[in-house]
């Protein structure tokens, strides 16, 4: 890998691409007309020692790489993915990103509404303008600014609806517009606000509300829109299912680009488990490292039985039903045509 060059990890990026297309053309992609949810986030790749090429401390003070990772919601797969230095910002590169993520999902069959869920990290105009153009629904996450705080300062006390959102505290939500610009750069856009608290007392120490607010243009209501929101937070269980289950915590090598394509082969390992899952029937919760161990990591033999090659597993091996129900499931799928 270390003779690998940018131009090698796109042509990657093109494997991964046909391979998606493939795999969501046999059923593990979603229906026709059905909505897609996409949950864009950024993670440490950490690394040791001072020979990594564009290895650095961002703002997490931590030395590695940060990459730029888009999921898809309810499956954990990983539909796009870009190395980058470990001093990028957050927000570094993405509006390139999504472009290259809704070109990707659409060539796959992706022809329902596309909502792209992310964190005040990545709020910016030009994100949402690029979502705009291509006709995705957004869900973003926005800094407390002395703008948003005004804002949020003009909600009326009746406006504000409690909701379920934690034991031993108190949470609610409410809407407004939050406007930015001026003249004809004006534009107005929906703000949903959730605030909590502490009750009991926890509440004599930290009385006051803290706020989180994002803006958004889907057409829920508050509260489901709160709560679809909250929802973005499924994107660390799948980065948590990248980092130990395919690979991702080392980077091995000390070239950038070699990093590169070992995330690229982390990813494709990765949905291959994912998608070896949805295929089968299995529960999208079951983790990479359960798969690997219950369905690859086979304690059997294989043994030749007069020219026909037989699988011996352990006797009541606790997973052989589940085995052999997936092997007989990726075996009934039709060979690709092309």
């Amino acid at each position: 890998m270390r003779t690998f060059s940018f131009g090698h990890v796109r042509q990657l990026d093109a494997v991964a691409d046909r391979v998606l297309q493939r795999v969501w053309a046999l059923g593990a992609g979603p229906m026709s007309g059905d909505a897609l949810v996409i949950d864009v986030d950024s993670t440490i790749a950490q690394v040791h020692g001072h020979h990594k090429q564009g290895a650095a401390y961002g703002y997490t003070k931590v030395l590695g790489y940060h990459p730029l990772l888009a999921t898809r919601a309810g499956t954990g797969e990983i539909l796009h993915a870009r190395m980058r230095k470990g001093s990028a910002g957050s927000a570094r590169g993405v509006v390139r990103f999504a472009d290259e993520l809704i070109a990707r999902v659409r060539r796959a069959g992706a022809d329902g509404q596309i909502t792209l869920r992310a964190d005040s990290g990545f709020w910016s105009w030009k994100l949402i303008d690029t979502l705009n153009r291509h006709g995705v629904l957004w869900s973003i996450t926005v800094t407390q600014n002395t703008a948003i705080r005004a804002a949020i300062a003009q909600i009326p006390d009746t406006a504000w609806v409690d909701i379920d959102y934690t034991i031993g505290g108190h949470a609610q939500v409410a809407e407004t517009g939050y406007t930015t610009g001026r003249g004809r750069r004006a534009r107005t856009v929906r703000l949903v606000v959730r605030r909590t608290r502490l009750t009991g007392k926890q509440a004599q120490l930290f009385p006051e509300w803290r706020h989180h607010a994002f803006i958004t243009n889907v057409t829920l209501d508050t509260v489901t829109a709160d709560q679809f929101h909250r929802n973005h937070a499924v994107v660390e269980l799948a980065i948590r299912d990248l980092k130990e289950g395919a690979g991702l915590e080392h980077c091995p090598s000390g070239h950038y680009s070699a990093n590169a394509v070992w995330l690229a082969c982390a990813v494709l390992a990765h949905n291959l488990c994912r998608w070896t899952g949805l295929l089968a029937g299995h529960p999208t919760i079951m983790n990479t490292r359960t798969m690997r161990t219950r369905l690859i990591a086979l304690p059997a033999t294989l043994v030749n039985r007069s020219g026909r090659p037989i699988l011996r597993l352990p006797l009541n091996w606790p997973w052989a039903d589940q085995f052999t129900a997936t092997l007989d499931a990726l075996r009934a799928l039709p060979a690709p045509s092309g």
